[in-house]
C-alpha cells in the first residue's frame, strides 16, 4: 500500500499542499500511478525504509520498497495528475507548470522571508519592510494576472492554484493585514475563493486571515520551536519594555484633565468617503444636458459618469427612428434596422439573462444607429399570467382578507390592472439603468388592445385550420395554482433517497424518495398466489386498472388471461403483457395507473384500459371509496400505506433515488392529471421552421446554433395552451348548448361542440351553420381559461414588427463554477448588484426576502460566502455590458465571474486616465484638423498607432456584422490597453515635452484621432463612459453631432491608414522592449535603468534598430540603448536575450548586482533543479513505468522533464555570466 508522509504542524504548507492534492485526486481520476489512494501518516518515514539522504516531507512511498517521491511539487502532481489542466505539453499544462515553478521559486522564498521573522522563527537579515517589499514584488504578477482571471489556469483550481495558495498561507495568516489585502485585492479574492473550495476546506478548515493584531507569543508547534534568545536579545527586549512603561505613564498623565478645567469636546470627524466613489452633484433637471465643464475627477467612478446622461438622450429623441429625418417612412439609403425586445415579465426584475440579452441587443442597436440606418428597438413586456395573478392574489388576501373567487372575475381583473399601473413599470426603470436605447413612446404590453386583437385573430385562424384543437391528455398540474403549467415551469428536484419536503397546504413535511412494495392477490388462486408491485406514489394505487409484465418474462407466463384483485375497490385488474416493462427491475411487475402517469397512459391506450382520475384540481381524492374519499393526496398516502399493512399486503419500503417535479411558481409537487385542454399542433410548423433555416430564408446566429434549432424542431411536442387563470387573454372559444331534444347534449372533450370566434356574434353564426339550427336555439358559454402567456409573447414580434429574417440565440449565464443559477445555491446575481455593488450582508438580506425554506437560506448563505466573501464590488453599467458581450463566445454557456467584470471596471479607469492625460497633452487651445487624415510629417510611432487603429476599426465592423461580439470587444480592449495606453502614450511623453513643434503638432493630431475614433468604437458597448469622455473633447467641425450615440461609427473607408512598413519597423522596437523587460525581471532590476547593447546580424537590421532606439529607451526604462558595430563584442557583465533572429539584446549587469550573492543563489537553485530532473529521469526509467503509468501522466512527466532541463540550461548560462563578473 502507498503511504503519504506529512508533517502534523498546522503551518507546514508543503505538507498541506500534498494533502489537498490527495483530496482532489480522491474526488477525480485518482493518483497518477493508477493504484489505490495512499494512507496518510503524520510523521517522518522510518529510517529503515528511506533512501539516502532521507526525503524531506511530504514524501510518498509507492508500496514497501517501491519508488520514493518527495517534495511538495512532485508529490502533488503524482497525487492529482488531473490538476495539470491537460495533457503534458499542452498549452494548459505548460501554463500550470509555469505558475507552479513561479510559486516554488518566487512566492515561497518571499512568503517565508516576510513571515518567519515576524513569528520569531528566523532572524531577519534584512529590514522587515524590505521583506514585505520583496513579497509585494512577488505578488505583483499574480495581482495583474488575476485581474481578468478567476484562477491561474482555466476555469477551476489546478496544481498552479494549489502551489500558489499554499505558498501564501503564512502571509495571509500572519502578515497581510486588511490594508495590505485591499492593495492586493485580486490576489485576496482568488485566495479566499480557493480556500473555500471543499477540497481545501477539508484540509485547512476555516482559514482565519490576519487581523493586524498578533498575540505576544505565537504558538509555533512542535516542529519549529522558537530558538533560545541570546543575552543581547534579552537586554534589548528589557529596554523596549522600560520604554513602553514610561510611554504608558506619560499617556495616563496626559489623559487626566487639569483640576477646574473642563475638557473641550473634540469636533466630530467627518466620515471618510471611499476615494473611488465620486458623485455628480451639479443640479441638472431631468432631460437637460450634463455639465462637463468642470475638472475631471481623479479617477473613474461609475456613479459620477452614469449620472444625467440617459434622461438627456431620451429627451433629445436620439433613440427614435425619426431622429435626423423627416419621418420614419422616409427612404434611407443606409438601410433600416428594427428589432423588438423579448418581452420580460411585468412582475419581474432584471436577472443576468436579461442583462446579457439587453447588452447584446443594445450594442447592435447603437451600432446600426451610428451607421446612419433608420433604427428602432421596440420595448414592451408581457402580462406574466401566473406570476401576476399570484402576486395580486397575495396582495388581495393580505390587504382585504379576500380570495379572487370572493371578489369575482371582473373585480379581480380591475385589481390586477390597478397593480400593473402602480408597479408594472419597475422593469422599465431597470432597463434604463442598463443604458438600453429603446424608443419608450412605442412601448407595448401584451394585454394592449392591438396585441390582444392579434392574439384573438391568431387563435381563430389556427382553430379554423385545425392547427389548434381540443383534447383530453395528461398535463403538468399545480394543485396550489389550480392550473396546468408548462414543462419549463417545472423544476426537477433530485433526491438521493428518503427525504422530507415541505409541500404547500400541509403542516407536516411529506416523505419522498422511497419505493413501497405491496402485493395484489391473483383472482381465483387456491394457494394465495400474489403479484408484488412497487411504487413511489402509493396513493395512486387507488387508480390502478391493471398490472403489466413483459411478454417474455417466464415468471408470469402462467398468468396470461388472469387478473388480480384490488383490495379496496370492487374491481379486478387484468394482467397485461407489454414490452414497456423492464424485467430486471424489481419483481418485473408494474402497476398501471393511466390517469396519473404518462408511461401508464401509453400502456392503457395500447390495451384499451380505462383511465380513472382519482384527484380533483385541488389534489383531493375522488372516485375512491371511504375512508380515502376527500382526503388530500399526501394524507391519503399515509392512509393507503396503513390500510395495506392492516390487510397484510405491505411487503417492503426502501430508499429510492428519484426526481420530484416541483412547480417553480408555487413550489408544489406537480401532479400528472387528465384534463381537457386546447393544444397547438406543432409538427408541421416545426418542419416548416426547420426548412426555412435550411433554405436560408431565416438565419440563425451564431450559425453553430443551427443544430440547436433543428434539434428543437425535430423533438417538439404539441403545445398545451390552456391555463386555468383569470389574468390573461381569455380563450375565444365557446361551448355550444342546443335547445333541441333531437340533438344530444355535448361533452367537453367533443370538439364538435366547440366553436371559436373573434366575438360572440361570429361564434354564434358558426355554431348555427355547423348544426343547421337557428341562432335562437343555441346558447354559448365562453371557455373560462386563458391562453398561456407565451402564446401572446410568441406573437409579440409579429404583432408589432412583422416577420423576422434573423434570430440570434445566446448562451445561458451560469456562475463562475459552471453551475446553473439558483436561489437555493445562493449564486443568483442581480445585475443591479454588479452595477451598484452590494455587501455580503446585503446579499444575505435578499435571501431573507425570498421564498426559500430556512434550511435552503442557510445553504444559500454559505454559497454566497464562498463566492462573494467581501460582497460584490461596484462595477458600473459599462463594465457589466462590456463583460457580458466579451463572454459571448459562440456555442457555449457563460460561466460568469464577477471579478472579471471588475477587471473591466479597471479598464474604464484606464480609459479615464488615458483621456485625462491626453487632454492635458492637447492643451486648452488645441484645435483638431477638419479631417482625420494625416498631415504627412508623422513619426514612426504616429504611423504605427494609426495602422493599429485601422485594424481595430476593421475588426470591430467585421465582428458586428458577424455577430461575433468577443471579436469586437477583444479588438477594442487590445487597442486601448496594449497599444494606445501601454505604447503610444508612453512614447508621446518625451515628444510632448520636446521642442520640435512639427512633431508635437503631428502627435497631438494623431492622439486626438485615436481618442475620437477609439471612443466611437467603444460607444455601443460602453455608452456612459464614452459619452462622458467624448463630450470633453473639442469638435472637428461646428456641425458635429450633439451626442456620441448619434455620431457616425468609424468605417474602414474613413480609417484607411494601414501601414505594414511602419508596423514591421516598430515591431522590432517592441520585441527588443520585451526582451529587455524579461531580463530586468529575471535579475530583479525594478528601479534601475541598465544600459542596453544591441547585437545585430547585418547593417539593415542595425539601421532599423538605431531608428527605434529612442522608443526602446522609453518603453523599456533603459539607460543608454546602443547598437554594436558588426562583429564587435558586447561589454563584459551583460545578460543576453534574443529579440529576433537578427537581433540580440545585451543588458549591462556589471555594477548593478552582487555577482557573488547571485552566484550563490543560482548554484543552490541549480542543485534543486538538477535533483528534480534526476528524480524525473529515475521515475521514467523505473521498471514497468511505460506499462503501469497512465499515458497522460507519462506525457506530463515528459513535459516536466523538458521544462526542468530548459530551466537548468538557463541557470547554467546565468552562472557562467556571473562567474565572468567575479
Amino acid at each position: 500500500m502507498s503511504i503519504l508522509y506529512v508533517s502534523p504542524h498546522p503551518d507546514a504548507f508543503p505538507s498541506l499542499r500534498a494533502l489537498i492534492a490527495a483530496r482532489y485526486g480522491e474526488a477525480g481520476e485518482g493518483p497518477g500511478w493508477g493504484g489505490a489512494h495512499p494512507r496518510i501518516c503524520l510523521q517522518p518515514p522510518p529510517t529503515s525504509r528511506t533512501p539516502f539522504p532521507p526525503p524531506r516531507l511530504p514524501a510518498l512511498e509507492q508500496g514497501p520498497g517501491g519508488l520514493w517521491v518527495w517534495g511538495a511539487t512532485a508529490v502533488a502532481q503524482l497525487l492529482w495528475p488531473a490538476g495539470l489542466g491537460g495533457p503534458g505539453g499542452s498549452q494548459a499544462a505548460v501554463l500550470v507548470q509555469q505558475w507552479v515553478s513561479y510559486a516554488d521559486t518566487e512566492l515561497i522564498p518571499a512568503a517565508c522571508g516576510a513571515t518567519l521573522p515576524a513569528l520569531g522563527l528566523r532572524s531577519s537579515a534584512q529590514d522587515p519592510q524590505a521583506a514585505l517589499g520583496a513579497l509585494g514584488r512577488a505578488l505583483s504578477p499574480l495581482e495583474e494576472w488575476l485581474r481578468l482571471h478567476t484562477y491561474l489556469a482555466g476555469e477551476a483550481p489546478t496544481l498552479a492554484d494549489l502551489a500558489a495558495v499554499t505558498a501564501l498561507l503564512l502571509p495571509f495568516r500572519y502578515v497581510l493585514d486588511p490594508s495590505a489585502r485591499r492593495i492586493w485585492g485580486n490576489v485576496t479574492r482568488w485566495f479566499i475563493t480557493c480556500v473555500q473550495q471543499p477540497e481545501f476546506r477539508a484540509v485547512l478548515g476555516e482559514v482565519v486571515l490576519y487581523s493586524g493584531a498578533r498575540p505576544l507569543s505565537q504558538q509555533t508547534g512542535p516542529e519549529a520551536p522558537a530558538p533560545p534568545k541570546t543575552a543581547a536579545q534579552l537586554k534589548k527586549e528589557a529596554k523596549k519594555r522600560e520604554k513602553l512603561e514610561k510611554f504608558q505613564q506619560k499617556q495616563k498623565i496626559q489623559q487626566q484633565p487639569p483640576s477646574g478645567e473642563q475638557k473641550k469636546p473634540k469636533p466630530e470627524k467627518k466620515e471618510k468617503r471611499d476615494p473611488g466613489v465620486v458623485t455628480y452633484d451639479i443640479p441638472t433637471p431631468p432631460g437637460e444636458k450634463k455639465d462637463v465643464s468642470g475638472t475631471m475627477p481623479d479617477s473613474y467612478s461609475p456613479q459620477y459618469v452614469e449620472a444625467a446622461w440617459y434622461p438627456w438622450w431620451e429627451q433629445q429623441g436620439f433613440f427614435k427612428p425619426e431622429y435626423g429625418r423627416s419621418s420614419v417612412s422616409a427612404p434611407n439609403p443606409q438601410g433600416v434596422f428594427m428589432m423588438c425586445i423579448p418581452p420580460p415579465n411585468v412582475t419581474g426584475s432584471l436577472h443576468l439573462g436579461h442583462a446579457l440579452t439587453n447588452a447584446i441587443q443594445d450594442s447592435l442597436t447603437r451600432w446600426h444607429r451610428m451607421r446612419g440606418e433608420t433604427t428602432l428597438w421596440n420595448p414592451g413586456c408581457d402580462h406574466a399570467g401566473i406570476a401576476t395573478q399570484v402576486v395580486v392574489e397575495k396582495k388581495l388576501w393580505h390587504e382585504q382578507g379576500l380570495s379572487r373567487h370572493q371578489l369575482g372575475r371582473q373585480a379581480f381583473l380591475q385589481e390586477v390592472w390597478k397593480w400593473k399601473e402602480e408597479k408594472g413599470d419597475r422593469i422599465y426603470h431597470q432597463l434604463k439603468k442598463l443604458g438600453s436605447s429603446l424608443d419608450w413612446d412605442r412601448a407595448c404590453f401584451t394585454m394592449d388592445p392591438k396585441l390582444s386583437a392579434a392574439v384573438t385573430e391568431a387563435f381563430v385562424r389556427l382553430h379554423e385550420e385545425g392547427v389548434i384543437y381540443r383534447s383530453t391528455r395528461l398535463v403538468n398540474w399545480s394543485c396550489t395554482l389550480n392550473s396546468a403549467i408548462s414543462d419549463i415551469e417545472v423544476d426537477k428536484r433530485e433526491l438521493p433517497g428518503r427525504t422530507l419536503l415541505s409541500v404547500p397546504g400541509y403542516k407536516e413535511k411529506v416523505e419522498f424518495g422511497v419505493l413501497v412494495s405491496f402485493a395484489y392477490k391473483v383472482q381465483g388462486s387456491d394457494n394465495g398466489e400474489e403479484v408484488v408491485v412497487a411504487t413511489t406514489r402509493i396513493e395512486t394505487m387507488l387508480g390502478d386498472v391493471a398490472v403489466a409484465v413483459h411478454p417474455k418474462d417466464p415468471r408470469y407466463q402462467h398468468l396470461k388471461g388472469k387478473s388480480v384483485v384490488h383490495p379496496f375497490l370492487s374491481r379486478s385488474l387484468p394482467i397485461v403483457f407489454d414490452d414497456f416493462v423492464d424485467m430486471e427491475f424489481g419483481t418485473g411487475a408494474v402497476k398501471i395507473t393511466p390517469a396519473h402517469d404518462q408511461n401508464d397512459y401509453d400502456v392503457g391506450q395500447r390495451h384499451g384500459l380505462e383511465a380513472i382520475s382519482i384527484m380533483d384540481s385541488r389534489g383531493a381524492l375522488i372516485n375512491v371509496p371511504p375512508p380515502f374519499l376527500g382526503l388530500p393526496r399526501f394524507e391519503a398516502r399515509k392512509a393507503v400505506l396503513a390500510a395495506l399493512k392492516e390487510q397484510g399486503l405491505f411487503r417492503d419500503i426502501k430508499d429510492n433515488p428519484m426526481v420530484v417535479p416541483l412547480c417553480n411558481r408555487s413550489k408544489d409537487v406537480v401532479e400528472p392529471l387528465l384534463r381537457p385542454q386546447w393544444y397547438v399542433r406543432c409538427g408541421e410548423m416545426a418542419q416548416a421552421a426547420s426548412a426555412a433555416v435550411t433554405r436560408g430564408d431565416l438565419r440563425i446566429l451564431p450559425e453553430a446554433h443551427q443544430r440547436t434549432w433543428h434539434a428543437w424542431m425535430d423533438n417538439i411536442r404539441d403545445w398545451c395552451i390552456s391555463r386555468q387563470l383569470w389574468w390573461g387573454h381569455r380563450i375565444p372559444a365557446y361551448f355550444i348548448t342546443i335547445d333541441d331534444p333531437a340533438v344530444p347534449p355535448g361533452e367537453d372533450p367533443d370538439e364538435r361542440y366547440w366553436v371559436s370566434g373573434r366575438n360572440e356574434g361570429e361564434a354564434l353564426e358558426k355554431a348555427a351553420k355547423e348544426f343547421g339550427m337557428s341562432p335562437d336555439k343555441i346558447s354559448l358559454q365562453q371557455d373560462e381559461d386563458v391562453l398561456d402567456t407565451w402564446f401572446s409573447s410568441g406573437l409579440f414580434p409579429f404583432s408589432i414588427l412583422g416577420w423576422p429574417n434573423q434570430v440570434y440565440l445566446h448562451a445561458i449565464v451560469r456562475d463562475a463554477h459552471g453551475r446553473k443559477m439558483s436561489k437555493s445555491l445562493g449564486n443568483v446575481i442581480d445585475p443591479l448588484d454588479v452595477i451598484l455593488g452590494v455587501s455580503l450582508q446585503g446579499l444575505h438580506d435578499q435571501l431573507l426576502n425570498s421564498n426559500l425554506d430556512p434550511s435552503e437560506v442557510e445553504k444559500a448563505k454559505e454559497g454566497q460566502k464562498a463566492d462573494f466573501p467581501a460582497g460584490i464590488p461596484e462595477c458600473g453599467t459599462d463594465a457589466l455590458r462590456f463583460g457580458l458581450c466579451a463572454y459571448t463566445s459562440q456555442g457555449r454557456d457563460i460561466n460568469l465571474d464577477v471579478n472579471r467584470i471588475l477587471g473591466y471596471r479597471h479598464f474604464c479607469n484606464k480609459l479615464w486616465n488615458a483621456t485625462k492625460f491626453a487632454l492635458r497633452g492637447l492643451g486648452k487651445d488645441f484645435v483638431p484638423s477638419p479631417t482625420s487624415e494625416p498631415g504627412g510629417h508623422e513619426s514612426l510611432v504616429d504611423r504605427w498607432i494609426r495602422s493599429r487603429l485601422t485594424e481595430a476599426v476593421r475588426l470591430s465592423n467585421q465582428g458586428f456584422q458577424a455577430y461575433d461580439f468577443p471579436a469586437v470587444t477583444t479588438a477594442q480592449y487590445s487597442f486601448w490597453l496594449y497599444e494606445l495606453c501601454d505604447v503610444y502614450l508612453e512614447c508621446l511623453k518625451p515628444v510632448l515635452n520636446g521642442a520640435d513643434q512639427v512633431a508635437v503638432n503631428c502627435a497631438r493630431q494623431t492622439l486626438y484621432t485615436c481618442l475620437d475614433v477609439g471612443l466611437r468604437l467603444l460607444s455601443p458597448f460602453m455608452p456612459f463612459v464614452t459619452e462622458e469622455l467624448f463630450q470633453r473633447l473639442p469638435r472637428r467641425t461646428p456641425q458635429a453631432a450633439p451626442s456620441l450615440c448619434v455620431t457616425p461609427y468609424p468605417e474602414p473607408l474613413e480609417c484607411s491608414w494601414k501601414d505594414p512598413e511602419a508596423e514591421a519597423a516598430f515591431e522590432l522596437a517592441l520585441s527588443i522592449t520585451r526582451a529587455v523587460r524579461s531580463l530586468r525581471a529575471d535579475y530583479n532590476l525594478t528601479r534601475i535603468r541598465p544600459d542596453c547593447f544591441l547585437e545585430v546580424a547585418d547593417e539593415t537590421t542595425g539601421a532599423q534598430a538605431s531608428a527605434v532606439s529612442a522608443y526602446v529607451q522609453t518603453l523599456a526604462s533603459a539607460g543608454v540603448v546602443a547598437v554594436l558595430a558588426l562583429g564587435a563584442p558586447a561589454p563584459q557583465g551583460c545578460a543576453v536575450a534574443l529579440a529576433s533572429d537578427r537581433c540580440s539584446v545585451h543588458l549591462q549587469l556589471q555594477g548593478l548586482v552582487d555577482p557573488a550573492r547571485e552566484l550563490g543563489k543560482l548554484q543552490a537553485k541549480r542543485g534543486e533543479v538538477q535533483r528534480q530532473a534526476q528524480r524525473l529521469q529515475e521515475r521514467r526509467a523505473a521498471p514497468g513505468y511505460p506499462a503501469k503509468v497512465p499515458l497522460n501522466v507519462q506525457e506530463a512527466d515528459k513535459a516536466k522533464l523538458q521544462q526542468t532541463e530548459a530551466e537548468l540550461r538557463k541557470v547554467d548560462e546565468a552562472i557562467a555570466l556571473f562567474k565572468k563578473m567575479l
